[in-house]
């Protein structure tokens, strides 16, 4: 877990690893940048902690994590902790408690503090105009902006620009380039590996160890690029209609290539596992990769119920020709975007070679979507996810979880998904459920482990 270290003496927090060597006696420990400041703290200027990835540890409650996810989905950019505890099920107040004792802020400070962060970010890394800065990172106003970065670096944008260093600048041809923060090791052919395996044909693309993608912000087209950057980082090349909430961009991006899960823990845990430690041990910055489209994820998982990967690629190919949106003028096979739960919910998805079964379950599950009756966000927990997929007829438990686990929570584990009982059967796990048991709360990263062990297999 990411230890930010604060001096009281100086007032000034700083990132694991700063060569600063202040006297024990007047350092605190924060878990989050936020709790620093919230604390009264500034970032470092000498080792920048605003650009380290900081997750929220595990020891934090599901509903924690969960209220986490929809702050970084930006429910709190124009709306309060009221509208996210109704999104949650809890009170404001209840949600607050558990902010406070579990991660020492509010959720309204946190919000701020990560849109501070990632405008800091911007103003290094770019070159846009300060005010396209204030609302790439999900800021009302300037005057908000201006505030709020005081606040938290005790500097109006203008003179934290002019701080930047002659290597923070990232250029990029046509586009927006940032860097992605990780924690190492982080294993970077490992989710290429995984992405490139169930690439969806004109909208996703591995050459080399970069990856591309086609997304949708609000109907308008756009394109995203990730490849390998400096030691703790990617870079993100970022094509867009228009700057405005890049911040969320660059947040769903971060998930999709699993560069905000934090796997030293999990890996400490496991690894005097008999069944699983040998596979940690040997790849500790494997991760389970996120998805840009919770949508897109889940249609894969049902087609992947009545084929091999090699098939399900196929025929998500010929779904995205039937019904994506055209987007001319791209290069390396991006051709279109993934079509809408709302356009699949209206289809009969005949002469694409699915069978009646499958295109049944689809459409059954594109209405559901489409309703608002699952709603594929961090807002459900694991277990109501997973319960409210299963409730659609065609969808099994093995799926449902794989769901889960592209969508990033943490104890998701398809037992019976091929690759994963594939390995433990080849790995003498003996009885799944019970093995699965064992390996809570790491579930996740296990998942990830055995999904790579069996498809290599195949392979």
């Amino acid at each position: 877990m990411t230890t930010f270290t604060a001096v009281v003496t100086t007032g000034i927090y700083c990132r694991p690893g700063c060569p600063a060597r202040p006297l024990a006696e007047n350092v605190r420990t924060f878990e989050l940048a936020a709790t620093a400041e919230a604390a009264g703290f500034r970032a470092c200027l000498r080792c920048r902690p605003y650009r380290v990835a900081g997750p929220v540890g595990p020891e934090a409650p599901e509903l924690v994590c969960r209220a986490v996810q929809l702050i970084l989905d930006g429910v709190l950019d124009g709306g309060t902790e009221v509208t996210l505890g109704a999104r949650l099920g809890v009170s404001p107040r209840h949600l607050r408690r558990l902010f406070n004792d579990h991660l020492g802020v509010t959720p309204d400070q946190l919000a701020r503090s990560r849109r501070a962060h990632f405008a800091r970010r911007l103003l290094d890394d770019s070159d846009l105009a300060v005010a396209d800065v204030a609302f790439a990172s999900g800021f009302g106003s300037l005057r908000q902006f201006n505030r709020e970065m005081r606040q938290v670096f005790r500097a109006v944008p203008s003179e934290l620009r002019l701080r930047r260093r002659r290597a923070d600048r990232l250029a990029a041809d046509g586009g927006l380039a940032m860097r992605l923060p990780f924690r190492r090791p982080f294993d970077w052919d490992g989710v290429l590996e995984h992405l490139a395996a169930r690439a969806v044909p004109g909208v996703e693309s591995v050459e080399g160890r970069v990856y591309r993608r086609t997304i949708s912000l609000d109907g308008e087209a756009g394109l995203l690029e990730v490849h390998p950057g400096e030691q703790d980082n990617l870079v993100l090349v970022a094509h867009l209609p228009y700057w405005e909430g890049l911040i969320h961009v660059v947040e769903r991006a971060s998930r999709m290539v699993a560069v905000d899960v934090e796997t030293g823990p999990a890996v400490e845990d496991l690894a005097a596992d008999p069944v699983v430690g040998p596979l940690v041990s040997a790849r500790p910055g494997l991760r389970a990769p996120g998805a840009w489209g919770a949508f897109e994820v889940a249609v894969h998982a049902v087609l992947a119920q009545h084929g091999d990967l090699p098939w399900t690629r196929d025929r998500m190919g010929a779904l995205v020709r039937r019904l994506g949106l055209p987007v001319p003028g791209l290069t390396h096979g991006l051709t279109h975007l993934f079509p809408s739960a709302e356009v699949l919910a209206g289809e009969k998805l005949t002469g694409i070679g699915l069978p009646t079964a499958a295109a049944d379950t689809l459409r059954r599950l594109a209405r559901r979507v489409a309703d608002g009756d699952i709603v594929l966000d961090g807002g459900a927990s694991s277990a109501d996810l997973v319960t409210g997929l299963t409730a659609v007829e065609g969808i099994g438990r093995a799926a449902a979880e794989q769901i889960a686990l592209r969508l990033g929570h943490r104890d998701a584990f398809p037992a019976d998904a091929p690759a994963v009982h594939r390995a433990l059967r080849e790995l003498g796990a003996g009885d799944p459920e019970e093995a699965a048991e064992r390996w809570r709360p790491w579930r996740a990263v296990v998942a990830a482990h055995l999904v790579a062990h069996g498809e290599a297999a195949d392979r």
